[in-house]
């Protein structure tokens, strides 16, 4: 069954092209023209991608990204903006964004992204039907207060659970995994994002930064996940 990207994209030519193009690569797709309207069809039709426009009407691309992340939608949302602005691009990854791309763009480099996206999340539910069937009862890791459930994806912290976007769960997952090593962040980005994801190594700090305000007990001065100067980080569980 094709895979399904909704389009939340306000200049009709542009969105027309992106649908043709999707469409020719096999996706089923679907538009929006503004932030509010984009909100009522995610919540219909459960995309597997948004390719979402920072700039609509009604309700910017930033607010529907943080209300669909508010909302538990974990499927790929890849932010489109006019302007090349690090800071636009730190705060599309601070809301929930898994990638970030700047107008004009080739739309061989978006397909690409598009299907690096896809292919990773294609990859985690592989991976996830595998300690399903090949390894019951050895799908938890323990660190004192905090405990990560491989096979239902979750993450317990001081006995609740915890609020965790889809590449938090999986960089926290990858650090337990590999408790004590230190980590460069090429080497992060490469076995979490994918060897094919398009961005740089910043991604790897943003997502750090999230994951210390969650289970660090002083963000400010992280004992968990240690900052290796010059190198990466590591993992002291």
């Amino acid at each position: 069954m094709p895979e399904t990207i909704l389009i939340v994209e306000d200049e009709p030519s542009l969105q027309e092209t992106l649908a043709y193009n999707l469409q020719k690569q096999g996706y089923t797709v679907e538009c929006a023209g503004d932030g509010r309207t984009a909100l009522d069809t995610t919540r219909r039709l459960k995309p597997d991608l948004i390719l979402l426009d920072i700039m609509l009407p009604n309700l910017d691309g930033v607010e529907v990204c943080k209300t669909l992340r508010r909302e538990n939608f974990q499927s790929p949302i890849i932010m489109l903006t006019a302007r090349d602005d690090e800071i636009d691009r730190v705060v599309g990854l601070e809301i929930g964004a898994d990638d970030y791309v700047t107008k004009p763009f080739s739309m061989r480099e978006l397909m690409a992204r598009v299907k690096a996206q896809l292919r990773r999340t294609d990859t985690i539910r592989e991976e996830l039907d595998k300690i399903k069937t090949t390894s019951p009862g050895q799908d938890t890791l323990i660190f004192e207060n905090l405990v990560i459930n491989r096979t239902r994806r979750e993450v317990i912290f001081n006995g609740l659970p915890l609020a965790i976007k889809p590449q938090e769960y999986d960089l926290l997952l990858f650090f337990g995994e590999h408790k004590g090593q230190m980590l460069s962040r090429e080497f992060i980005l490469e076995r979490v994002w994918g060897w094919d994801y398009i961005g740089d190594s910043r991604t790897v700090d943003v997502h750090v930064r999230w994951l210390r305000q969650k289970v660090e007990k002083d963000p400010a001065v992280p004992t968990r996940i240690v900052t290796v100067r010059g190198g990466g980080y590591r993992f002291e569980g």
